[in-house]
């Protein structure tokens, strides 16, 4: 696949909130890591124990880092925005801040959330990293791809915005992994018919690999390429 070549350059995932890049994008992750490209992990939001408890906060940072090592991502960039907050914040504050990791990593592809989904973050994180495409201020960028998140995208409201895929990743090798990875986030995978739940996810893997022939895949909406 020419999207996953092996000299292409560094990949990077948006993730509003740390599982948001696994479930959206994990096999396609898995799949350039073996592939040889260099993936990159930046997480927009964080917590802190001003507002939640000590002990989810000491475990979400050793779930981070046990994906880290998972993934072997070449890089984890934290931006530690207020979650369930980006709304608040000023637009421009937020695309110069992912801007900026853009600039230093400079990746030839970027993974962004889909701007129909329910949760708020990921609207106004859909809207700062599109931003952050334009070639003529980020002239590495030569692909952008929308994922799909479980629990938001098809729970978004937004039937005037909806998920339509034109692009397919097979995933059919690395869909085990994946599904690993996804219970280093304990608290956030639940028992099906939880929208995060193992099967649920196995489920949509083997949906989209029907849509493409395939035994499992992940699909995107590409936004803009350029070979």
């Amino acid at each position: 696949m020419m999207l996953l070549e092996r000299d292409g350059g560094p990949i990077l995932v948006i993730a509003p909130h740390p599982d948001d890049e696994t479930l959206g994008a994990g096999g396609l992750l898995l799949r350039a890591r073996a592939a040889g490209r260099a993936i990159h992990w930046l997480i927009v939001t964080g917590i802190t124990e001003q507002d939640w408890p000590v002990e989810k906060v000491v475990r979400r940072e050793t779930e981070i880092d046990t994906v880290t090592k998972a993934f072997g991502f070449a890089g984890v960039h934290r931006l530690n925005l207020p979650s369930a907050k980006l709304e608040t914040l000023p637009l421009g504050e937020i695309i110069g801040r992912i801007g900026k990791v853009v600039n230093t990593i400079k990746p030839e592809m970027i993974l962004i959330p889909h701007r129909g989904d329910a949760h708020s973050d990921h609207h106004v994180v859909h809207a700062a990293a599109t931003a952050c495409a334009k070639w003529f201020r980020y002239p590495s960028v030569r692909w952008t791809l929308v994922y799909e998140t479980l629990s938001e995208t098809d729970a978004g409201l937004f039937s005037s915005d909806p998920f339509i895929p034109n692009i397919f990743v097979d995933i059919s090798e690395h869909l085990e992994e994946k599904l690993h990875i996804t219970t280093m986030f304990n608290d956030e995978i639940g028992e099906f018919p939880f929208p995060r739940s193992l099967d649920a996810i196995r489920a949509l893997a083997m949906t989209r690999g029907a849509a493409s022939g395939t035994r499992a895949a992940e699909a995107f909406i590409l936004l803009r390429g350029s070979f």
